[in-house]
């Protein structure tokens, strides 16, 4: 880049440039506690304070509490470089830095000679006024090209800026092919009389060019076939960044890989190919996981899963998962089960999953059990890395018995669902939303009835002042059963409500209908309407420690959402987080405030929030 400095009149010295490394090791002295450090920014500004202390490496000494005087020295001798780069990213060109150990100016004491201890390190930082853009122009530009409005004549000069507008440029010539576009020439005029940056960069976007041949490096168990039909590179079409970067993150959502990074070569294929390395690592083939969630009433679940992550060379995943739940619950018996399934990436399209699935089910609730079973073949398809979608063909079989005798249930299934996560992070979110819903058909076949089942699940987080420091979250769960008759519906179908995924402080499945077959008892079975929200308010005590606040509520009807044959309960209490950098583990007490299905407090221990 050629920088050319115009002043006007008389300016302090300025320190520029980088400053030479220090050799450590050599001569080292005992460590001294520093007794003070100073940080002055003329004008006050907090923000600009800020800067210099992100900025400066005696600041993160000073907080690590490590003050050997030679480590304060280096660290000092740095600083210069790295607060002039933090002031011009803010705007300022005309700044004035001195740093100063125990009176002597840092630049000044030789890089081997520091002081056998050190008591005051000040910096002193004038930044002056801010520059403003006078000309700011990167061309040229590719059609339709919107440059950052950060980056325009009379906006604050910050050298963000024009890194963001040249990036913008560059990246829209290669999403229209260019894909070998430089920078050819940077002109930058400061003016520091009138406070004025002058940039201007030509771009050159060089020639429209084609994907060319995909060549794979790295693979060991995976065919070099799959790796090209699931990155799904169109080879042959005009260049595209948006394309490219969707070949490679393909190839990381299959978890096969521990890395992946596609490179162009750096020569064109006469006459416009452009060749593209996948560089792979592949993982470990095997993964094991475990599960484990503690209520007061509902007793322990357990959990496991066992996934091969490339069966036959393809990218086949092969999972086995199994669950055991209310063990040592003082209302139901324990309920368990186990899911094997087959899922191979790149089928129909380099976006689509194809999958077989093979279920077996036990419940053993208060007023009935049942062994289920199903197999199905599902389809799920990445639109975005936001949205997807999903649909399967499913055969279920139900059989187990009620205080009003046996039953039997079979019945053929068409879920189709989308799910739209635009959570930050996915196991503990501090702003965003997520959205599931799901429609699924089904016909019965002999006593079993037919009808629609649908369910929509929604929750939404903002963080109120600091990001992630308070956080508030919503949730909405719902979800209804149209066509066929309750007594003919597969009670896995049903809904209940009660419980940690549902309503705290509440016993789990608790609501739900009570009704009588024939001259039996009465018993408690799912309803076809289900309505549920919860609110939290979460917030940090430190880095690692969080508390939470939180109502939940809960309905089951009929034959609505309201009614005269539904009912409804809620339940509120405390939360205690611990962050372990892999999620929260979760600490939940909880009473009923409202509904007859239970009374006394509960408590519910896992990992991760509660949605």
């Amino acid at each position: 880049m050629r920088v050319v400095q115009v002043f006007s009149g008389r300016h302090a010295l300025r320190v520029r440039g980088t400053v030479a490394a220090v050799l450590l090791g050599l001569g080292t002295s005992s460590a001294v506690a520093l007794d003070r450090l100073d940080i002055v920014v003329v004008g006050g500004s907090e923000d600009l304070t800020e800067a210099v202390q992100q900025a400066s490496q005696v600041y993160a000494l000073q907080v690590q509490e490590q003050s050997a005087p030679q480590d304060l020295l280096a660290a000092a001798r740095s600083d210069y470089a790295r607060i002039l780069a933090a002031m011009y990213a803010k705007g300022h060109y005309s700044v004035v830095v001195r740093i100063r150990i125990d009176g002597r100016e840092a630049a000044a004491i030789p890089a081997l000679e520091a002081p056998a201890a050190i008591s005051l390190v000040r910096i002193d930082v004038d930044p002056r006024g801010p520059f403003r853009f006078g000309v700011a122009r990167v061309a040229p530009l590719a059609p339709e090209t919107e440059l950052p409005e950060e980056f325009q004549a009379g906006a604050v000069a910050e050298s963000g800026a024009v890194a963001g507008a040249v990036d913008v440029a560059i990246k829209a010539w290669r999403e229209t092919g260019h894909a070998k576009a430089f920078v050819a020439r940077e002109d930058v005029v400061a003016d520091h009389a009138a406070r004025r940056l002058d940039v201007d960069v030509g771009l050159s976007p060089g020639p429209r060019l084609r994907f060319g041949r995909l060549e794979i490096i790295g693979e060991e168990r995976m065919r070099e076939r799959r790796i090209r039909k699931i990155a799904g590179l169109p080879e042959g079409d005009t260049f595209s960044e948006t394309e490219l970067r969707h070949a490679e993150t393909r190839l990381r959502r299959t978890g096969i890989f521990a890395s992946v990074a596609l490179t162009e070569d750096e020569q064109v294929t006469a006459p416009d190919l452009l060749g593209v390395t996948a560089t792979v690592v592949e993982q470990k083939p095997r993964r094991y996981s475990f599960g484990a969630e503690i209520a007061s009433l509902d007793g322990v679940s357990l959990s496991a899963s066992w996934l091969h992550r490339n069966l036959l060379g393809g990218g086949e995943r092969l999972g086995v998962s199994g669950d055991v739940t209310n063990i040592g619950s003082g209302i139901s018996g324990i309920d368990y089960g186990v899911e094997v399934t087959l899922d191979r990436p790149a089928t129909l399209t380099p976006d689509t999953t194809a999958g077989l699935v093979l279920g077996y089910s036990h419940e053993d609730e208060v007023d009935y059990a049942v062994d289920a079973f199903t197999f199905g073949l599902r389809f799920s398809h990445t639109f975005s890395e936001t949205l997807t979608g999903r649909v399967g063909l499913t055969y279920d079989y139900l059989d187990g018995s009620d205080p009003g005798g046996s039953f039997t249930f079979r019945n053929l299934s068409l879920p189709v669902g989308v799910t739209w996560d635009k959570r930050d992070v996915a196991n503990n979110p501090t702003k965003g939303f997520y959205l599931d819903a799901e429609a699924k058909p089904f016909a019965g076949f002999g006593t079993t009835g037919s009808g629609l089942r649908g369910t929509l699940d929604g929750r939404a987080y903002r963080s109120l002042g600091e990001p992630g420091r308070f956080v508030v979250a919503a949730r909405v769960q719902a979800g209804a059963v149209l066509g066929s008759a309750l007594l003919e519906t597969p009670r896995d179908d049903l809904f209940f409500s009660g419980g940690g995924g549902t309503v705290r402080g509440q016993p789990y499945r608790s609501l739900g209908l009570n009704i009588t077959r024939g001259f039996g008892p009465e018993f408690l079975i799912g309803g076809k309407y289900f309505l549920a929200g919860s609110l939290e308010l979460r917030a940090k005590v430190s880095d690692r420690i969080g508390v939470v606040g939180f109502v939940d509520w809960g309905s089951i009807g009929l034959d609505g959402f309201t009614g005269g044959f539904g009912a409804s309960h809620a339940g509120a209490g405390l939360g205690l987080r611990y962050d372990t950098g892999l999620g929260p583990i979760r600490f939940d007490v909880a009473t009923p405030v409202s509904g007859t299905t239970g009374d006394g407090v509960q408590f519910y221990i896992g990992l991760g929030q509660s949605f």
